[in-house]
């Protein structure tokens, strides 16, 4: 064997590392999540299924030396026609590849350097990516122009609810022009677009309100009405998360914190009309991906010593605490016995430094476990 293929070997090697880290793909969805502001209301599952599988494929393309086949374009243009659909631009979705680009080859080149692979071998195997991300860029960009796209009422007011959720200046001309009453209390929803039933949500919340405004904006069904919803949480419908009374010039807040409901609702289990007021310290928590990286790096070395129980022992500790340590329920919940859920519960303690007990260790148990579950 020659002393390139044996170069190229330990290329391989590396990057069946880099796919088998666990702590990559969350770090990846989390870097997205915090500067893509579209990404905020898909599901953190959404986003980490397609990439896993993008990841998934440019590893195996990189260490076979080939391009990417049909089967992977096919993907590919999948996730284009989802990302059209729910209405987020393409530029949006190439700077999301983009920042998992960044932090898969950060932590590629961290593992070559432990593994001391040649700065050439690597440059070798980065040509090949770029010859695979050309491909698949094309593709995107392709799939994601010719996608039908449908129009619907949310689509009418689009540039004006634009304007208000700037905020400032802009905001206040706009509410005004649209004949809000100076001074008035403003309210945003926000519920996940692609399906009639969100739409209805925010419909039936925002009528009787007067002349309110609503519009597809990225991949979230927006609405500025002048009145209070009616907050009915509960049920089976979707999570429309709500935020105001606000002034005009302060929209633009309101939409963030909005937008945060939504998953922050998903997470409590939570459905129907939410305000941030009912799920602020969770929507705090989640919006903060950074420091959930944080934290998990800090825990890493935990999860990996309790291995293939660790989502188990995860779960378990998350159930356990939103329902406020009752054991017993949660062992019925879950179908397991009591001192198997005090176990699990005692075991994270013991792994991880955390007292759960405590007010603090609550939150932080909490965080951590949620942070574990959220890509399974």
């Amino acid at each position: 064997m020659t002393t390139r293929q044996r170069d190229w070997e330990a290329v391989v090697d590396l990057i069946e590392r880099v796919l088998a880290d666990d702590d990559l793909l969350p770090a990846v969805v989390a870097a997205v999540r915090s500067h893509v502001e579209e990404s905020a209301t898909l599901p953190v599952s959404d986003i980490t299924g397609h990439t896993r599988v993008l990841l998934t494929a440019a590893g195996r393309a990189v260490a076979g030396r080939r391009a990417p086949t049909e089967a992977e374009l096919i993907v590919v243009e999948q996730l284009a026609v989802n990302r059209s659909r729910q209405g987020i631009p393409i530029d949006v979705v190439l700077g999301s590849v983009r920042i998992s680009e960044r932090a898969i080859w950060a932590r590629t080149r961290e593992l070559a350097e432990e593994a001391g692979i040649a700065a050439d071998s690597l440059l070798d195997a980065r040509e090949l990516y770029d010859d695979w991300a050309d491909a698949v860029r094309t593709r995107l960009i392709r799939a994601h122009r010719e996608a039908p796209r449908t129009r619907d009422v949310w689509d009418r007011d689009a540039e004006a609810v634009r304007r208000l959720l700037e905020g400032g200046s802009a905001a206040a001309l706009t509410a005004a022009e649209r004949g809000f009453a100076a001074g008035a209390g403003l309210w945003v929803l926000v519920t996940r677009s692609g399906d009639t039933a969100s739409a209805a949500a925010v419909q039936r919340l925002a009528d009787g309100n007067g002349p309110g405004l609503a519009a597809t904006v990225g991949d979230a069904v927006v609405a500025v009405v002048p009145g209070p919803p009616v907050l009915r949480p509960g049920g089976t419908s979707p999570v429309v998360g709500i935020a105001g009374p606000v002034a005009a010039e302060e929209l633009g807040v309101a939409h963030r914190l909005a937008v945060a409901v939504v998953p922050a609702a998903d997470a409590t289990g939570l459905s129907g009309a939410v305000h941030i007021g009912d799920v602020a310290p969770i929507a705090a928590l989640i919006s903060r991906p950074d420091l959930a990286e944080a934290l998990t790096l800090r825990h890493r070395e935990a999860r990996r010593e309790l291995g293939s129980a660790a989502e188990a022992v995860a779960r378990t500790v998350r159930a356990w605490l939103e329902a406020d340590r009752d054991t017993a329920a949660v062992a019925r919940a879950l179908y397991v016995h009591e001192n198997t859920v005090r176990n699990r519960v005692q075991r994270f303690a013991t792994v991880t430094g955390i007292d759960p007990h405590r007010t603090f260790g609550a939150v932080s148990a909490w965080w951590l476990c949620h942070a574990w579950t959220a890509d399974s």
